[in-house]
């Protein structure tokens, strides 16, 4: 399993955002961002979403950097991209 993250890009709140995901499955994401102290609140869909200054310590305890075009492409590769579709029944 490997664990991705995304440059801080997302403007949200004041703050600028990366993503966080995996490219296997949900439990072991769930896990690690326990372990970091990301609320479940969190989690949307298919990733976390971490707030700028938590990027390098995030990098630090070994998750891969990748590009947001390369991380969706690899949630949709391991079959676990959920649009909002698809979550919120749309």
């Amino acid at each position: 399993m490997t664990l991705m993250i995304d440059p801080p890009a997302v403007p949200s709140r004041g703050r600028l955002w990366s993503h966080l995901a995996s490219d296997s499955d949900y439990e072991e994401l769930h896990a690690f961002a326990r372990e970091l102290g990301i609320p479940e609140r969190g989690f949307d869909r298919d990733h976390y979403d971490v707030p700028a200054e938590w990027y390098d310590d995030v990098l630090a305890r070994g998750v891969e950097p990748v590009s947001s075009r390369e991380l969706v492409r690899r949630l949709v590769a391991a079959g676990l991209r959920r649009r909002k579709s698809q979550v919120d029944g749309g």
